[in-house]
Formats: structure tokens, sequence, C-alpha cells
């Protein structure tokens, strides 16, 4: 029998391309967080990937050995080349490593109007240091201004914002409210402030200073976590280009990414990723 070797073309079987979005961000060698993450969760959700690449790290499940910024004339040249064509749905920040390449998105992003998605890279789940301390004020006044939704973890909230928030008695939620509101001021649309770094239930707060969305669910004993704050981010932001409210988006990225930490696994002699895929391997299974 003669096995085809060309694909029939798409206007031919009806085919409709998957909503769009993409992601801009470091690549991570290891393949548990940054542009792989992103792209795996994007595929993972029923969407088209696409990305552009702003720094190149030397990582494994040790933590980051090294990472290089790309030029911003080739920052600006992928990001041209996607939107004037394809175009997107949605847009992902991740790891920009400096004020020069916080500042080139922003203006880039600018011109966007779809929804965009800021999580505010710091540091790594390792502990290495991922953005410029000199960056930071690029962040708030340059960045932020852009976003529809900002995810920061706690650590990333006392970086932009000097806010400490702790899991005692009765402070979580005020200091929640009060790192939201501090983002919040910067310019963004909604803050996601995350929990994920106290003790007990995994507890995030989604807020446009009028709106409050509680989100909550079991915190899973497993070390292998890598990837959680990219993925998070890039559940929204696929949840967003399929036409979810920002609401909507989160709560369905906060499911998705609370089964990927349940099933993440060892790799290497450090900390495992996420597994992305884990709701396919479930179907697989049944």
């Amino acid at each position: 029998m003669d096995i085809p070797t060309q694909p029939v073309p798409s206007a031919e079987r009806g085919a409709v391309a998957p909503p769009r979005v993409l992601t801009v961000a470091g690549s991570d060698s290891g393949g548990g967080a940054g542009i792989q993450a992103d792209l795996k969760t994007m595929m993972a959700l029923g969407t088209h990937g696409m990305s552009v690449i702003v720094a190149v790290t030397a990582q494994n499940s040790l933590g980051v050995q090294g990472f290089w910024e790309l030029p911003v004339e080739a920052v600006r040249a992928q990001f041209r080349s996607v939107v004037d064509d394809i175009g997107v749905q949605a847009v992902k920040t991740g790891m920009l490593a400096s004020a020069e390449l916080v500042e080139t998105v922003a203006e880039l992003l600018a011109g966007v109007r779809a929804p965009v998605v800021i999580d505010p890279v710091g540091v790594s789940k390792h502990g290495d240091a991922l953005l410029a301390q000199e960056a930071l004020d690029s962040v708030r006044t340059k960045l932020l201004p852009t976003a529809t939704v900002v995810t920061p973890n706690l650590d990333e909230v006392r970086q932009l914002t000097g806010v400490h928030v702790t899991d005692e008695p009765g402070a979580r939620e005020a200091g929640m409210r009060k790192a939201a509101a501090a983002l919040l001021a910067y310019g963004p649309r909604w803050a996601l402030i995350k929990g994920g770094h106290l003790r007990g239930e995994a507890v995030d707060l989604l807020t446009d200073g009028a709106e409050e969305h509680w989100l909550r669910a079991p915190r899973y004993d497993n070390r292998h976590t890598h990837g959680t704050g990219c993925t998070l981010a890039s559940a929204v932001a696929a949840q967003l280009a399929k036409g979810g409210t920002v609401p909507e988006a989160v709560a369905a990225a906060k499911d998705y990414v609370t089964g990927a930490i349940a099933a993440g696994f060892p790799l290497g002699e450090g900390l495992g990723p996420v597994d992305h895929h884990w709701r396919q391997r479930a179907e697989n299974a049944e």
C-alpha cells in the first residue's frame, strides 16, 4: 500500500487553527521550566504555543549554572515575526533578565491587544537570581502596566513591593490583600498572589481591587515542583486565549497546575519537574 508522504492541506481537511499563545521568556535546558514548560502547558491545554526566547540558561535539576541574554534586536525580531504574521490571542512573559530586555518587551506588549499574563520571575526554584536588581523598577513602571494579570509568588511580591506575607494566624489573608493592592497600584488589571510558599493549604488570591476570588487546593507531599510558576502563568494565558474570563482562566489554571504538582516526577539528582501531561496520562490509563 502506498503511504502518502505529504499531509493533506488543511483547507481540504476543513481544519481550524487552535488559539494562539505566545511566551516571551528564557529557555530551560533541563526542560522543566521556562519556554519548555510554557510550550508543554500550552499544548496540553489545546492551544498553539509560540515563543520569543530572551535568554538561554544552562540549567538542570540541581540549579542554574549560567545564563546568557539575547540581543534586544533578536528579541524584537522574534516578536514581530510571530505577531505580524500569525497573530496572538494571549501573551505570557517569564524570565526577562535585564532592565533593557524588560523595557523592550514592555514596549512591544504595549502594541498588543490580546490579554497579557506577566510572571515576574526573579529567582529560580533553586534560589538562583534570574533578574538583575536594577531591572526591578522597569518591571514595576514599564512591564506591570501592560498586564491583564500579574502572577507573583510571595518572594516576588516582597521583591517588587516590600510586602512580606506570613502564615501566622490571621495574617495570611491580610498580607495577601496588602500585597495585591501594592501591585495593582502599578497598573495591572488583576493580581494573582500565589500563596504556595506558605504552610498548609495552597491558597491564592485573585483580585482586581473590587472583586476577590480565593482559590484553594490541597498541598501535596511532593518535592518535584520545578516549573510551577511558569506552568501556572502559561495555563492562565492558554485559558484566556480560549475565551475565558480572568476568574475562569485562573480557576482552570489552578486546577491544572495542582494536578501537575501532584504528578511531579524525579529527574536528575535534584528537583524534578511538574508533569505537564498528567491529564493525558490519566486518560490513557483508564
